[in-house]
């Protein structure tokens, strides 16, 4: 794999960098030898955070930790795309896709039983026309951390979410 690795706030030194290409080379078994892998390390507040994210054709694996200490972090980090991998190896797995981003012996490997995705319920709710703000009172007003809505300019299918600080976030489609 290829690792490209970069520092907020941190220096990125010779033992963290070795210390990383270690813990996330456990994950080599799952992809291809040119697999890029992007790490960001930062510290802020005292809080040591590490986002690792792997494109792989038609998705992308990604995820974050942190703690107290880098060295936790990057063992946690590591293990959550570990457990992602694992679970969702059959989603990730398009022969016709995304088959060449990933190992033949992960390809090949036995899938746990219990690992499919099993959507249990199905909502459908009419979409009203409306902008980016007015989503966000509407999902303020039902509790809500998320608001799926017909944006009136654009008039394509958008979601406003909440983040952390009281602010809001806006997913809009990108067709390719």
């Amino acid at each position: 794999m290829r690792y490209t690795i970069t520092g907020r706030n941190i220096e990125v030194t010779p033992r963290l960098r070795s210390q990383i290409e270690e813990k996330i080379g456990k994950l080599d078994r799952y992809f291809n030898p040119d697999t890029e892998v992007i790490v960001t390390l930062s510290v802020q507040k005292g809080k040591q955070k590490i986002e690792v994210t792997i494109p792989v054709k038609g998705s992308i694996i990604r995820a974050e930790e942190s703690s107290s200490d880098m060295y936790v972090s990057i063992d946690l980090v590591e293990e959550v795309i570990e457990r992602q991998m694992k679970k969702y190896k059959n989603k990730l797995i398009d022969k016709k896709q995304s088959a060449t981003s990933f190992s033949d012996l992960f390809i090949n490997e036995e899938t746990e039983a219990g690992d499919e995705i099993e959507i249990v319920k199905t909502k459908r709710f009419a979409v009203k026309p409306m902008d980016p703000e007015e989503a966000c009172v509407q999902m303020e007003l039902l509790g809500h951390s998320f608001y799926v809505f017909l944006n009136a300019e654009t008039e394509e299918v958008n979601v406003v979410y909440k983040r952390r600080g009281n602010t809001y976030g806006l997913i809009e489609p990108e067709f390719e």
